[in-house]
């Protein structure tokens, strides 16, 4: 608990949203295969070592974990031969497993596998060899190469990802607006890093560290305005340290450009931010504090001085020594706006810091504000405990996601609104004083603003407790985005539930038979901003009969369920990249960038039977009178075309 805890989050960004085969690995692979009969291939695997390091082969085991594997795209191909080495290696004692003896390689080998196929054999596949190498006291297991096959008489996928002809700067109406404003984005992101800040600021760490701090500062005698310059200064350095958190986001940005959707919809990360969740919402209960290495606030501490160096470690200082307050707070910041890109991040993060430096400048500069602050007390422990039930309930989307994407059917909507009645009924029974926690005082009587709050809490308990029927109210337009979509319910028939088109050709076909327009959603199962259309603009009684003149297609970029063998590919995007088809997600993903050149969900595009552009493509667009304007401009774009 005590190691950096969100220093790991953070890593996790950025290791898991990166190529698993870098251009430098140290051992690269390729591969070929050959005809061994009736739908079986053999696989040759050819490994480059150019500086001598131990490959360890196929055959050795480290205490039940398997030193190469390979990892199929899909259940149908079985493994008829194992995996194995063409010649023998040689044999190495190692110190890491005392002095046990493995089989390496130390120059270029070869390995061969199996495969055979009990459905159609596709023309081209990707594989995965997860293997293990080291050299000497260097020990890299799992690592993972992607290797790409050609299958000889496999059958040629014919699918097109680009529509020929489709001109997105010359749509046949003027309307929409296909440029992304974010600014107003960007001030609601601040004002919410703002809000958490100020929590933070309310926390046993921070809250009496103000009068401290200020009264500092204020004792200069006959040079006041050098201690209010200073202190000033401190509050800036404070803004400035947390900003720079957001910094490897920006040059992450820079390494892989789909790094922030791979974060939102990477069902191991998902689970990892819960995890994370879990144990920053117990650390504010009380049961244990998340601390960084003392070393690294004794080494800030011991450079603090009077000039702007000594504040800056000040600042520093504080930063550290209240990292078992404001890293909960900052983790959910940082999972929840890193999923937006490196700017979102970053107005997040400088809103943390404003809220949490500002108070020490403004205290300085006005040193009789602190007669009118409360005095430190347990109200400051309710406020942890509250963060901790809100950080449960904010765990519970991250697993919900990993749920949604990968297909689990396991929180369904109706079971993510009774587990989080459960939490704020929990919550609600805290406030009273039914129930304490490891840092409440005991006897404590219970205030009139706790016992507000508490009522506050157990009418929003109320208000989404019908999110768990199978009823018209079932609806919580105020949460929408959270819950999962209303058709992923334990309900046979949900009530609010109108399942629309899930994939392009279909949607083509009726167009053209009925024509009618077709209107995209490019949407995802993690996307919020999704759910918050469906639900609050999409149910809009005009937006409703509108839509219903259209074809109707939902196209999920962020869905996991692999495609059938004969569907799965290399395609080559229109700037010469490769990209691997192989999921679902994959396949929609590549259909929005290549078409419409745009990566945001949600994204609306409106079609013509013979697929030309009628209008100019729309992200989110909660206002649904404008909504509305763009839907029945497309059907008059729709009406100029000829039969």
């Amino acid at each position: 608990m005590k190691n950096i805890l969100l220093s790991l989050a953070c890593f996790f960004l950025l290791v898991f949203s990166t190529d698993a085969q870098s251009k430098n690995d140290p051992i690269t692979w390729k591969g070929k295969t050959t005809i061994a009969g009736q739908n079986k291939y053999l696989v040759h695997l050819m490994a480059e070592n150019k500086d001598g390091w131990e490959l360890y082969a196929p055959n050795n085991n480290f205490e039940g974990i398997k030193s190469a594997e390979i990892i199929l795209p899909d259940s149908s191909i079985k493994i008829y031969s194992p995996l194995q080495a063409i010649v023998a290696g040689e044999k190495i004692s190692s110190s890491i497993f005392q002095g046990s003896t493995f089989e390496v390689f130390k120059k270029d080998v070869e390995w061969t596998i199996g495969l055979e196929f009990t459905q159609a054999v596709p023309a081209h596949l990707n594989i995965q060899l997860n293997y293990t190498y080291g050299k000497k006291d260097e020990f890299f297991p799992g690592e993972i190469s992607t290797i790409p096959l050609d299958f000889e008489g496999g059958k040629e996928s014919t699918s097109s990802l680009k529509i020929e002809g489709l001109s997105i700067d010359q749509p046949i109406a003027a309307c929409g607006d296909s440029e992304k404003k974010s600014d107003d984005g960007l001030m609601k992101i601040f004002l919410l890093g703002f809000l958490g800040g100020l929590f933070a600021l309310l926390t046993p760490c921070v809250f009496p560290m103000v009068p401290l701090t200020v009264s500092f500062f204020t004792k200069h005698g006959s040079n006041k305005k050098k201690g209010k310059r200073l202190a000033v200064l401190y509050g800036f350095f404070i803004f400035l340290i947390y900003v720079a958190f957001s910094l490897p986001f920006h040059l992450a940005g820079n390494i892989n450009p789909s790094v922030y959707n791979d974060i939102s919809t990477n069902v191991y990360l998902n689970i990892a931010f819960f995890v994370i969740f879990l144990i920053f919402a117990f650390s504010f209960f009380g049961f244990y504090e998340i601390t960084l290495p003392g070393g690294l606030a004794n080494s800030a501490n011991a450079k603090q001085g009077s000039d702007t160096l000594g504040v800056f470690f000040m600042a520093l200082t504080l930063t550290i020594v209240s990292f078992s307050c404001t890293g909960p707070i900052l983790g959910t910041l940082l999972v929840g706006t890193a999923t937006a890109g490196a700017w979102p991040l970053t107005a997040g993060l400088a809103g943390f810091g404003v809220a949490l430096g500002l108070p020490f400048a403004l205290f300085a500069l006005f040193p009789q504000w602190l007669n009118s602050l409360p005095k430190s007390g347990g109200w400051l422990n309710t406020v942890k405990v509250v963060l901790g039930f809100i950080e449960l309930a904010l765990a519970l989307k991250f697993i919900s996601n990993a749920d949604l994407v990968a297909h689990w059917s396991l929180i369904k909507r109706e079971v993510f609104f009774g587990v989080w009645i459960l939490l704020f009924l929990g919550l609600f029974i805290y406030l009273m004083g039914w129930i304490r926690f490891p840092h409440d005082t005991k006897g404590l009587k219970i205030s009139w603003q706790r016992k507000i709050l508490a009522v506050l809490v157990l009418l929003f308990t109320f208000y989404i407790s019908p999110g768990v029927t199978n009823s018209k109210y079932a609806n919580i337009s105020l949460i929408s985005g959270f819950p999962p979509p209303v058709c992923y319910s334990i309900y046979n028939d949900p009530v609010n539930c109108e399942e629309p088109l899930k994939d392009y050709d279909e949607a083509l076909k009726l167009a053209k038979a009925q024509n009618k327009p077709i209107l995209i959603d490019f949407t995802g199962w993690a996307c919020v901003n999704c759910r918050k259309m469906e639900e609050n603009v999409w149910t809009n009684q005009q937006v409703k009969a509108l839509m219903d003149q259209y074809i109707l297609v939902s196209l999920y970029v962020d869905d996991k369920k692999p495609l059938p063998l004969d569907q799965q590919y290399l395609y080559k995007t229109s700037s010469g990249t490769e990209v691997s088809i192989t999921t679902v997600g994959n396949k929609w993903s590549v259909f929005q960038t290549e078409n419409f050149n745009a990566t945001s969900q949600p994204w609306y595009v409106v079609l013509s039977p013979d697929q030309r552009l009628i209008s100019k493509p729309i992200g989110y667009t909660p206002n649904s009178e404008k909504f509305a304007a763009w839907l029945s401009c497309g059907l008059t774009g729709m009406k100029q075309i000829k039969p």
